[in-house]
């Protein structure tokens, strides 16, 4: 079962992300959705480093140069299509992944196995 996270629309490419909660073994946690190359990609929003939340402000998930992922706390940069760490006390770590897809203009968040 899939479930809405917003509108296609609302995800510009290389721009902001959207921040949500999903439901975990370890209890809701927050998680985000972003457009990066004209693909999506969705994770739980806790650095690999420290449980930190990645964004310095909701939404603002990507460095200055809109080339990674950065955590505001440490500077951990992470490739946006993998979640893999390249740089930061977290390296070769990954963010978890959560699988979602794109249809009929909207975006889901698809069941979690």
């Amino acid at each position: 079962m899939s479930r809405l996270i917003c509108a296609s629309a609302e995800l510009p490419d290389g721009g902001d992300g959207l921040r949500f909660m999903v439901d975990t073994a370890n209890g809701a946690q927050a998680a985000f959705v972003l457009r990066w190359r004209g693909e999506v990609f969705a994770y739980l929003n806790q650095c690999a480093h420290v449980a930190l939340e990645l964004d310095w402000n909701p939404g603002k998930f990507l460095d200055a140069d809109g080339e990674f992922l950065i955590c505001a706390a440490h500077g951990a940069l992470y490739q946006p299509d993998s979640g893999v760490c390249v740089s930061g006390p977290c390296r070769g770590k990954s963010l978890p992944r959560l699988a979602v897809s794109e249809q009929n203009g909207n975006i889901y968040l698809e069941a979690q196995t």
